[in-house]
Order: structure tokens, then sequence, then C-alpha cells
């Protein structure tokens, strides 16, 4: 039995149905974007939980406040995995990184896009 197509008023799940979905471009650079703020976001959050101010963390890892602010902003895109264990190490934490399968739907849609560029078949994203 077929799935009723329910409208919705989220106004993500919209926009993600209207311009994400069957994109595999577009789903990869949203979830590196989601990454980044991820990143960001722990970075913040563990020296807050440190007391510390970004010039003090900074001094702690061997940098500028400027460096760690823009570590600090969901938009910076340049975690170095040097940088992140310099900081872990400063504030005596461990840093741990780990690979997650994506869904199904995401790797069947990106293996087609490759697919198709390796056949030399262009479909927009």
């Amino acid at each position: 039995m077929a799935k009723a197509n329910k409208k919705t008023s989220d106004a993500v799940k919209i926009l993600h149905e209207r311009y994400y979905r069957g994109k595999p471009k577009r789903e990869a650079a949203l979830q590196q974007e989601r990454i980044n703020a991820e990143v960001a976001q722990a970075i913040y959050d563990l020296r807050q939980k440190a007391g510390l101010s970004q010039r003090q963390l900074a001094r702690l890892v061997g940098t500028t406040a400027s460096v760690i602010c823009r570590l600090e902003d969901a938009d910076y895109d340049g975690h170095s995995l040097t940088m992140l264990q310099r900081i872990a190490s400063a504030l005596h934490n461990g840093l741990r990184i780990s690979f997650v399968p994506l869904s199904r739907t995401w790797r069947a849609e990106t293996r087609r896009a490759l697919e198709d560029k390796e056949s030399g078949s262009t479909t927009g994203s």
C-alpha cells in the first residue's frame, strides 16, 4: 500500500523537499554546513565550560583570539584536525573522529550522480 502524500506546513520540510531532496550535491553541501556548525558549537561549549574567554583559550592554544573567534563561527569551513587537537589538549580533552553511515537514499542518489557524471550525462542539481 503506497503512502499518501500528506500536506505539511513545516517550512523546513517544504524547503528540503523543494531544494535538497534528490540533489546529492546540495545535500552534501548542507551536511557539510551542519558539520561546520557542530564543530563551532562544540568549541564554544568546551571553552564556556572551562570558563575561558576567546583570548584566554587562544593563549593556551598558542594562537590569537581572532582565530578562536573564526573557529567558533558556524560559517567557517577551515577547521583543521591539528587545530582541533590543540584546542582539545589545551582544555584537557581528547578528540574523537568517527565515520557514520549515510542514509541508503543519499548513497543511492550519490551513486547515480557519479554514474551519470562518468557517462557524460548532464543533469542539474
